[in-house]
């Protein structure tokens, strides 16, 4: 097979495989599904653990550090609108909380694929050009992905637990 065919079937075979989980994920997500709020934190805290790992293990220097911070908050501005765009109801009679995503945050969830696809594909391309290693490119796409299940899962848990108080109920 020539070089140059390797590529394109590698990203053949990742698109295939990202309509699938995609068509999976979105079928899911126009489902009501049971909201344990109490336990929104325990996917970012492992990710943000996952993410701490992955940072030690190349040293980051000088403008590094602030490329990543603007990664982590753009994740989380992303993520925040991610999360409001999350309906949240309560049931009145036994006050449990489902959760379910508007079609506008299915689309959300298609335009940060794309975007990450795209941006992951421009900066390998210019990587060499502008002196940036694929672990750092990796990095930042971490600390983007940290920074939006973070602040998505903060939102949606702020909001639940308004929605459980019990003056929340009175109005």
């Amino acid at each position: 097979m020539p070089p140059a065919q390797v590529p394109l079937i590698s990203y053949v075979i990742a698109a295939v495989i990202v309509v699938l989980v995609l068509s999976f994920r979105l079928r899911r997500m126009k489902r009501s599904v049971p909201l344990r709020w109490r336990r929104l934190w325990i996917a970012p805290t492992i990710f943000s653990v996952l993410a701490a790992l992955t940072l030690t293990q190349s040293p980051l220097q000088g403008l590094e550090w602030v490329w990543l911070g603007l990664a982590l908050l753009m994740g989380g501005a992303l993520g925040w609108q991610r999360g409001r765009l999350m309906t949240i109801e309560m049931d009145p009679a036994n006050r449990t909380l489902t959760a379910q995503a508007s079609p506008l945050a299915i689309y959300f969830l298609v335009g940060l694929i794309v975007l990450r696809f795209s941006l992951r594909t421009g900066l390998g391309l210019e990587a060499q050009g502008w002196k940036l290693s694929p672990v750092f490119i990796n990095d930042v796409f971490v600390m983007f992905a940290t920074g939006l299940l973070a602040a998505q899962g903060l939102e949606m848990a702020l909001r639940a637990r308004r929605l459980l108080r019990p003056e929340a109920g009175k109005n």
